[in-house]
């Protein structure tokens, strides 16, 4: 079988052969597990390898483009706004950055960014991804939008330009970029390997994706269909994730980088109550309003059942691997997941190198995590 690296409580040894039997497989090529209860790490594994040719083996501190998982981050960052009195959820966008206002938008609230219910999924072709790189064009060109429904009726997923709203308001209300306000903040206070793009002095650990196959057609879409028109708006394609303009960019949405000890770190903090080792980013209040439903239903952008919180998805039986309550989670493009239990006080994270098709889980992700509950339970 394939060698698993680190440390795992004896209680999961299922957890750490399943990671070495989807290695084994072909699965996965390489990829890292890790689970934290009551913020201490439980769970802390590692197995295969950094490269598609399967060189260079994935080490303890490899990270990844984790895609839309950082959209779990840019969303504890608004969050900690909200704790902190700096904004509130319920807030017009515009009362912090009167520019929004344009075209209608008047009253989409912070709730509705953080919730995907803005109305708002997508920038209004044509958008380069050059000009998405540069937050200034993409941020005015998110202001001057109307949108393309009434906001909070529905969710269209806010694939990319998640990121660049929560950031524009951090930017406001705090002075700091979104990147700087999540190092500054967020990672080094927790000593947590996470960072939006990514530093050259960290190259060399970076394991590259390795792209997944072509999304299948959606038989009859219809091109006047919310989905279709969000597509390619920007054009993405995984390769563009190991070039210098993605890694200096701050597209906190979709270009974090780290590892699932990296994740499971920062949103130990949910599910620990706000705080992990003395470091306090949000109280048990500001928890509990992640769990307020701001919708249920059809996403009319990923076009499947999604039902959304305050920043994170909650769980419905789409997903019948993550339990019915207490979880609040978000995974990214190919496959990293990370959930966070509040009943249980834990945080199962698992990131890797080789993507798959969609956006919540993939098999791989789902034999993880179902051996993870077994243990739990």
């Amino acid at each position: 079988m394939a060698q698993v690296s680190g440390t795992y409580d004896p209680k999961f040894q299922s957890v750490a052969d399943t990671l070495s039997g989807l290695i084994d497989s072909g699965q996965d090529v390489g990829a890292s597990v890790a689970i934290v209860i009551e913020g201490k790490p439980i769970v802390d594994i590692w197995a295969g390898w950094m490269d598609q040719e399967k060189t260079r083996p994935w080490e303890r501190d490899t990270i990844t483009n984790v895609w839309s998982t950082t959209k779990t981050v840019s969303a504890l960052a608004g969050l900690m706004l909200i704790d902190r009195g700096l904004i509130h959820e319920d807030d017009p966008v515009a009362k912090h950055w009167p520019e929004f206002a344009a075209n209608g938008k008047e009253n989409v609230t912070i709730g509705h960014v953080l919730s995907h219910t803005s109305g708002v999924p997508v920038w209004e072709k044509p958008i380069t991804l050059e000009e998405v790189y540069d937050w200034t064009t993409a941020t005015e060109k998110l202001a001057g939008q109307a949108p393309w429904w009434e906001p909070g009726t529905a969710s269209g997923y806010q694939a990319m330009n998640y990121g660049h709203f929560i950031g524009e308001v951090v930017r406001r209300v705090t002075g700091k970029p979104l990147a700087q306000f999540v190092a500054e903040e967020i990672s080094g206070p927790l000593n947590a390997d996470f960072q939006i793009g990514a530093a050259r002095a960290d190259y060399d650990r970076i394991s590259p994706v390795i792209s997944p196959p072509p999304p299948e057609p959606v038989p009859g879409l219809d091109p006047n269909s919310v989905m279709a028109r969000a597509a390619g708006s920007p054009l993405i394609k995984a390769g563009y994730s190991k070039g210098d303009a993605w890694r200096g960019a701050d597209i906190s949405a979709a270009n974090g980088h780290t590892n699932a000890r990296g994740i499971a770190r920062v949103q130990s903090v949910v599910s620990n109550g706000g705080e992990v080792d003395g470091v306090r980013l949000l109280s048990p209040d500001t928890i509990s309003r992640i769990f307020r439903e701001y919708s249920n239903g059809d996403d009319l952008v990923l076009g499947r059942w999604v039902r959304f919180g305050l920043g994170y998805a909650l769980q419905s039986s789409d997903i019948p691997y993550i339990p019915q309550e207490g979880v609040a989670f978000w995974g990214g493009w190919g496959g990293s997941l990370v959930v966070n239990d509040i009943d249980r006080k834990s945080t199962i994270s698992f990131m890797m190198n080789k993507m798959n098709a969609g956006t919540l889980g993939n098999p791989s992700s789902q034999a993880i995590f179902e051996a993870a509950y077994d243990a739990l339970s």
